[in-house]
């Protein structure tokens, strides 16, 4: 059976141009970059051009790249140095609908005597500007919001959110994992500090990330122990990793536009068939400004689970939440947060595309879904009392 792959906010194929760019990297050149002989030295070359080419794609320049392992370290270091940068300061502000990557270590802050404040967004998952003008003030060592919503989509106004922190001395920081290939990016017009960034979202491998950060920003390393990444991130290069991202960043600018055009069409197309054909759904997110490839879908009086399931017998591979938090049974606290009334939330999809897909994928999800909402909505004791007071 062939896989119709709309799961591409949980991870991207790895395009087959960046895995022969990255191939010599593991058998044949293997040398340490940092290695002062030839055989380490033409890797270091290749780690430079990687270097440039995703500062390219960011609008900044190589020394503000910092290679990572993924980008919850990136997340991770971004916090952990701001509060060491500034240890006077107490408080630290992000939001209701943040990764886990970011909300975990925030909640965690507060055992360690941290005054942490979330902030809430509206019905269509867009963030409440108003209360973060009242949050941050001097206290204020950073404040940490996702460029756009893993789940939804939606994206939020990070160059104002970051004027805000900035007028306070407070360092801003973006978790622009699902951003980073989709819309563009220009650092060197922004003031936002540091920015998050994650290989398998954007059809690298797994394991490598970035995390930038602006020249002159003061900076704490998470890791120690070595000299690479210029004494911010000790440990040996994943050399084949990083020169498989600099070519995905690469390719990311090329097919900028097709994310827009091409890719945004086929996910328009998707939702609005799907709402004309399946009665009682609601887009998460929708009115707001979002992702191109993004869509959440929820299907009263039905679960998620329960449809993916469906799905994954087709032969179709979507998602009812964030990867990192599947396997839980509570609804999204990201739609829980927007209040997505319960017997929506648990019922929502999140189907996201990439510049693989094809329409005649989509026209098989247009085809398949609506029967197997009808059959779950039979079956459901909400959906039975529902269907027969449609009678």
């Amino acid at each position: 059976m062939k896989e119709i792959y709309l799961d591409n906010n949980a991870t991207t194929k790895v395009d087959e141009a960046v895995f022969e760019e990255m191939r010599p990297y593991f058998c044949e050149l293997y040398g340490n970059p940092s290695s002062m002989h030839f055989f380490g030295g033409q890797v270091q070359g290749k780690v430079v051009e990687a270097r440039n080419r995703v500062a390219a794609l960011l609008g900044a320049s190589p020394d503000e790249i910092i290679f990572t392992a993924c980008g919850t370290e990136s997340d991770n270091a971004a916090i952990r140095s701001a509060l060491e940068v500034f240890p006077d300061r107490r408080h630290v502000i992000t939001s209701r609908v943040e990764h886990p990557a970011v909300l975990t270590q925030c909640r965690n802050l507060t055992q360690k005597g941290y005054r942490v404040t979330e902030i809430g967004v509206d019905g269509a998952g867009r963030l409440d500007m108003d209360e973060l003008r009242g949050a941050v003030d001097d206290d204020t060592a950073i404040v940490s919001l996702m460029w756009a919503n893993n789940e939804t989509g939606v994206i939020f106004p990070v160059e104002e959110a970051a004027a805000i922190a900035k007028s306070k001395g407070a360092l801003f920081h973006t978790d622009a994992v699902q951003a980073v290939g989709k819309i563009p990016i220009n650092m060197a017009d922004s003031r936002i500090d540091m920015l998050s960034v994650s290989g398998h979202k954007l059809h690298a491998p797994k394991g490598i990330g970035v995390l930038y950060l602006r020249r002159g920003t003061p900076y704490r390393p998470l890791l120690v122990g070595g000299h690479q990444e210029r004494n911010r991130r000790a440990g040996t290069e994943n050399a084949g990793a990083i020169i498989a991202l600099g070519k995905a960043c690469e390719l990311a600018g090329q097919h900028m536009e097709l994310e827009n055009t091409q890719v945004k069409a086929m996910r328009d197309r998707l939702q609005k068939e799907l709402m004309a054909a399946i009665p009682y759904a609601r887009v998460n997110g929708d009115g707001a400004d979002r992702l191109p490839n993004t869509t959440s879908i929820a299907f009263e009086f039905v679960e998620g689970e329960s449809i993916l399931m469906h799905l994954s017998e087709r032969g179709i591979c979507a998602s009812s939440g964030s990867a990192c938090t599947s396997g839980s049974l509570e609804p999204s606290h990201v739609l829980r947060a927007m209040g997505v009334p319960f017997t929506c939330a648990h019922g929502s999809i999140r189907f996201s595309l990439s510049r693989f897909n094809t329409e005649a994928e989509i026209d098989l999800v247009i085809r398949e879904l609506p029967p197997i909402i009808h059959l779950l909505r039979q079956m459901s004791p909400f959906g039975r009392e529902h269907l027969k007071a449609q009678q």
